[in-house]
């Protein structure tokens, strides 16, 4: 076991490396210099040591001021479901991107019950809200900053800006009976009582999973008390005790209950006129978002968060901000076997500042860890690490980066 001492003495290790990274050093053996992908967007990778051994970066600079380049969501169509990145920014035509947001990836609490595929966090994809974010406990992925929560997010808006953010739902449902507040949108985890609405952009997989769990135990069992109620064109057309599955069509909406909220719906009969509206408005800012993704902060104003776990190293990927927003950075560790300890959430905080970014976003690891780029002479991305595990995650979603030959 090391001692304090040594411990002590590799971080001030770590710690000149990312002063020589600020200076404009590229320590290690690998792509010691950017390479262009694209006008404004380039590439490059370094190692840096860590705390628990050496750690391969790989690094994506996207320059928003560039005529032509531009940064939005990658989806597979819906929220609940998954596809490999490379898959992702093929389809879309990207040039380069790195994965999102955490995910709803198991259900082994929950016998029986699917696991959705669907991020924690909200989305913004071309300027559509596709998502609201899950309650705080109902999050997978490692443990939150302190002060931070589920809503927040990594966007461009559309004054053409990256920035850190913070995502609220503010929606509500007009019936007969009254109005109710909307609990969630699209959202595998709804809070306990509330009503949620379920729209086209869902996609097939079960709405179950949203009765299951608590605001502060994802692992707490699934609700007995729940309803569905079916609108379309503005008025119930079905209803149905347990929240089912299958494809949503444009112009319908599912609304789902657990606890209080199903009480409230139960009040509902085919053919009541019901009235939905939702959006998800930007603290502290007027500028709407055109693309936003969920995860959580690392970095503001250049100095690491308070309370970042400096303890468990792992393969990560996250953003950067710099230039007042007009330079995005996008980073995936190595996962290959000699690289794979990775780095820790203070590390990464480091790193991101080290490469000049002033503020950071922590986005999803391990597995999921992938960062894809095109070669200048080719029109298809490549996997540019190794991801962990020797293969591709599918993940839910991912920053897609575009830009003009």
């Amino acid at each position: 076991m090391r001692g304090p001492g040594t411990r002590t003495r590799a971080l001030a290790t770590v710690l000149l490396a990312w002063c020589a990274l600020l200076a404009g050093a590229t320590p290690g053996t690998a792509e010691a210099v950017w390479t262009e992908v694209a006008p404004g967007v380039t590439y490059r990778s370094f190692d840096v040591p860590a705390l628990d051994g050496p750690a391969r970066v790989h690094l994506l600079s996207v320059d928003l001021r560039e005529s032509g380049v531009g940064v939005d969501l990658l989806t597979p169509g819906a929220v609940g479901a998954r596809a490999p990145m490379s898959a992702l920014a093929g389809s879309r035509g990207a040039v380069a991107g790195v994965n999102g947001d955490f995910f709803n990836i198991t259900e082994t609490q929950h016998p029986g019950v699917e696991a959705t595929g669907a991020p924690v966090g909200p989305a913004i994809a071309g300027g559509r809200v596709l998502k609201a974010a899950v309650p705080t406990g109902q999050r997978f992925g490692p443990a939150l900053p302190p002060g931070t929560d589920t809503r927040e997010v990594l966007g461009v808006g559309v004054d053409g800006r990256a920035r850190l953010g913070r995502l609220t739902l503010d929606g509500a449902v007009s019936t007969p009976g009254g109005k109710l507040t909307l609990g969630g949108l699209n959202q595998y985890a709804l809070p306990v009582g509330s009503v949620g609405v379920f729209t086209s952009d869902w996609g097939a997989v079960s709405r179950l999973r949203a009765t299951c769990g608590t605001d502060t135990d994802r692992a707490a069992p699934c609700s007995t008390e729940t309803y569905e109620v079916t609108v379309r064109d503005g008025r119930v057309v079905e209803l149905a005790d347990t929240p089912g599955r299958g494809p949503i069509a444009e112009g319908t909406e599912v609304l789902v209950g657990r606890e209080a909220g199903a009480r409230r719906l139960r009040s509902l009969t085919v053919g009541d006129r019901v009235g939905v509206r939702h959006r998800l408005v930007a603290d502290g800012s007027r500028v709407p978002y055109r693309f936003a993704v969920g995860g959580y902060p690392v970095l503001r104003a250049g100095e690491p968060l308070p309370g970042l776990d400096a303890r468990t190293s792992a393969v990560r990927s996250a953003a950067g901000v710099t230039d007042r927003g007009r330079r995005l950075l996008l980073m995936a560790l190595d996962g290959a076997p000699e690289h794979r300890t990775g780095l820790t959430i203070a590390e990464v905080a480091s790193v991101m500042a080290g490469v000049g970014a002033v503020d950071a976003f922590s986005l999803d690891g391990g597995g999921s860890s992938t960062l894809v780029a095109r070669d200048p002479d080719t029109s298809t991305v490549t996997v540019r690490n190794h991801p962990a595990g020797g293969v591709e995650r599918p993940v839910p979603n991912g920053i897609g980066i575009f830009a003009r030959d």
